[in-house]
């Protein structure tokens, strides 16, 4: 992969180089069974969790093709990253931004996920900078689901369903404040408030400080100030 189409992050952490392939396999979970009449046949189920694999290399040095956030790193500061990845058993944003030579922005890969294992290795013939290599696996969230029962004391009356919002809404009279969710992007978050996706530039010019300097990286549980119109 070119260095300049491509951004990899774990979270808000910016890989300095980007790995030069990556491997993301979608599991399967069907199940084939042999029936008396049928023969065989296959059962469809959910996909299973997806694995990603790649290697990356972590420089020592300086290197002109290297790209960081905020100055150069050594390899010790990322590897503190990872470890606190492995070591807290924590989730985070796998994040791979795809852009033509011209700037123009393509296919984008955000998933959560944890980090399985991953190998360091050092090579004589890369000098003082390591390679690591990466197995991670897709994360889905869960939890015990609470239904709570109502036994009514008389016949229930019909209600309406409420009014769902359409992409039409009109903008805020006044500033609100809206919580990231999973799968959200500025464009549609701006489209929902005020019915236009172009105006995200709104929302993120208000927001910076909570995002950062890339309006594409947004992630769940943030809290945004929606502007009034």
């Amino acid at each position: 992969m070119a260095q300049s189409g491509y951004d990899m992050y774990f979270d808000k952490c910016l890989f300095p180089v980007t790995p030069e392939k990556i491997s993301i396999k979608i599991n399967g979970n069907n199940k084939t069974v042999n029936l008396i009449n049928e023969g065989e046949i296959n059962i469809l189920k959910k996909a299973g969790l997806t694995d990603i694999e790649f290697e990356a290399e972590i420089p020592q040095v300086k290197h002109p093709y290297a790209v960081y956030k905020n100055g150069f790193k050594e390899a010790g500061y990322f590897f503190d990253i990872f470890e606190g990845l492995k070591t807290g058993k924590k989730t985070f944003q796998f994040i791979v931004c795809r852009k033509t030579p011209v700037g123009k922005k393509l296919l984008n890969t955000n998933m959560k996920v944890s980090l399985e294992d991953y190998k360091i290795s050092e090579d004589a013939k890369n000098g003082f900078d390591f390679k690591v290599k990466f197995n991670l696996k897709q994360y889905r969230d869960y939890g015990t689901k609470t239904v709570n029962i109502k036994i009514a004391a008389s016949k229930p009356k019909a209600s309406a369903e409420p009014k769902r919002e359409t992409n039409n809404s009109p903008a805020p009279a006044a500033a609100q404040t809206y919580t990231v969710v999973r799968g959200d992007c500025l464009w549609n978050i701006a489209k929902r408030f005020y019915g236009s996706g172009a105006k995200y530039t709104v929302i993120y010019n208000a927001n910076k400080g909570v995002i950062g300097g890339n309006p594409n990286l947004i992630y769940p549980g943030q809290v945004l100030t929606i502007p009034a119109a």
